[in-house]
């Protein structure tokens, strides 16, 4: 992007700060990702969530979120270890970062409308949010952010890769380093803009169209109070999820303004805070949340040969008490 922001990349920092910033980053990280597995599992592991539409997007939601929290991860350690990558390993990575990174929003947008339906158009719900439907809308979510990496992969193309002597990078693999011209980094910005409005009219109109259903006498209020919850949920959701889109262009502005380790250091904690937290809120609150997904969820947290003991204890209390 620029001489400035490369240079202050490529200030090296300590080595037993890279081990405490790693430690700080990783553990959590894991842990998080091992409950966003156990969440995906779970919504496997009965049909009612294979049948469901709100638990089919919930689904694609934590895989999106579960898959770039780990490439995430990836390339925060490539960096903190200053591992040197090839332009064509690192744009992969990139690109498979930034795939799963606007899947979140999209599916966002499309559980905002299926609450919208559910709500405003309860007799006709089931006929309109199927279970074939919502699969189409999850391929179309796909498909839209396949096409956005693509045109990405041929802005790149612009750059004259053959002047180089080499495709081993000059400096650490990021999302910010692959903005390798000016037409590349328009673009980031028109799409994170494009991306961050439609996300937001979409969900503060089902919102609004959930708030004026309410109104109406034959509205069951129960429903109406619990689907505006949700969308509120979803549009914090949503602010956390677009956070990590203008992360970039945050960065820049940093670069120009900071320089040395104090760069390097705020970035990490932005990474913490933008990509980090978002991806782990999502099987927090959903899986707490929900009725149905919690005593599954907690089941397969919780060790299984304890809650079966535990059974057989409660099932045979006479023949414990004798012994």
């Amino acid at each position: 992007m620029s001489d400035a922001s490369q240079a202050n990349i490529t200030v090296a920092l300590g080595l037993l700060e890279r081990v405490m910033l790693s430690t700080l980053t990783t553990v959590p990280c894991c842990i998080f990702l091992f409950i966003n597995v156990i969440m995906l599992f779970t919504l496997r592991s009965k049909p009612v969530f294979c049948e469901t539409s709100r638990y089919i997007l919930l689904y694609n939601l934590l895989f999106a979120d579960t898959v770039q929290m780990a490439m995430s991860q990836l390339l925060y350690i490539l960096s903190i270890c200053r591992i040197i990558l090839t332009y064509p390993v690192c744009g992969l990575l990139v690109m498979f970062a930034n795939l799963t990174n606007e899947i979140s929003p999209l599916t966002l947008v499309v559980m905002s409308v299926e609450r919208y339906v559910a709500v405003c158009y309860p007799l006709r719900h089931a006929a309109i949010i199927t279970v074939r439907n919502t699969w189409v809308a999850v391929v179309v979510v796909w498909t839209f952010c396949s096409l956005n990496i693509f045109i990405r992969v041929v802005l790149l193309l612009d750059f004259p890769f053959a002047d180089l002597e080499s495709l081993l990078m000059k400096d650490i693999c990021s999302t910010l380093v692959m903005f390798l011209g000016k037409r590349s980094a328009d673009y980031d910005k028109a799409y994170t803009c494009f991306l961050f409005v439609l996300a937001g009219v979409a969900i503060i109109s089902s919102y609004i169209g959930v708030m004026i259903a309410a109104r109406s006498a034959s509205t069951d209020k129960a429903s109406v109070r619990k689907a505006r919850n949700t969308l509120l949920l979803h549009l914090v959701q949503l602010g956390l999820s677009l956070s990590s889109t203008v992360h970039n262009s945050f960065i820049v502005v940093l670069a120009k303004l900071l320089t040395g380790v104090i760069f390097v250091r705020i970035r990490i904690v932005l990474y913490v805070c933008f990509f980090l937290l978002p991806r782990c809120l999502s099987a927090l609150i959903y899986g707490l949340r929900d009725q149905t997904i919690r005593p599954v969820l907690v089941y397969h947290l919780c060790c299984r040969r304890k809650l079966s003991s535990q059974s057989r204890l409660n099932s045979h209390p006479k023949k414990h008490e004798m012994n």
